[in-house]
């Protein structure tokens, strides 16, 4: 029974589906990200592995420069991530018989590939994302 003032109405009919020879779990599977682009955010989300790839961007680079390229690494890190990028063929390592021994690294060509990929997540940065830190609040500049 219903209140008094109100209409005693019945539930409204269930939406139908746009497509009712789509099968549910296809269309689940349509939002998740294509497997491809998961292992490229599975390798380039891993901290430090863009900057490193960025650093070699312009050239090869001794271990020391790639440390200090990327400010914070620590030489532990800086190393599995080299050995990890030189393991997928992106980075190659190149030992110069010393002394002092000396180990140099540079992209692939694979890893160059990266390239016009890390042009545009610059450039989107750029337009989208602000910076933060070392920048002067407005109104301190000129």
């Amino acid at each position: 029974m219903s209140e008094p003032g109100k209409l005693d109405l019945p539930p409204p009919p269930p939406a139908p589906d746009p497509d009712p020879t789509l099968d549910r779990s296809a269309a689940a599977a349509c939002t998740e990200p294509e497997s491809a682009i998961t292992r490229v955010f599975h390798l380039l989300g891993k901290r430090w592995t863009g900057l490193i790839l960025a650093a070699l961007m312009s050239g090869p680079g001794h271990f020391a420069e790639l440390r200090r390229a990327v400010p914070g690494i620590s030489e532990r890190m800086l190393s599995d991530r080299l050995t990890e990028l030189a393991a997928l063929g992106l980075v190659s390592r190149a030992v110069q018989e010393g002394p002092p021994l000396r180990v140099s690294y540079s992209l692939t060509d694979s890893g160059h590939a990266l390239r016009p990929a890390m042009v545009e997540l610059t450039r989107w940065a750029d337009s989208h994302l602000t910076e933060t830190g070392n920048r002067c609040p407005d109104a301190f500049r000129e």
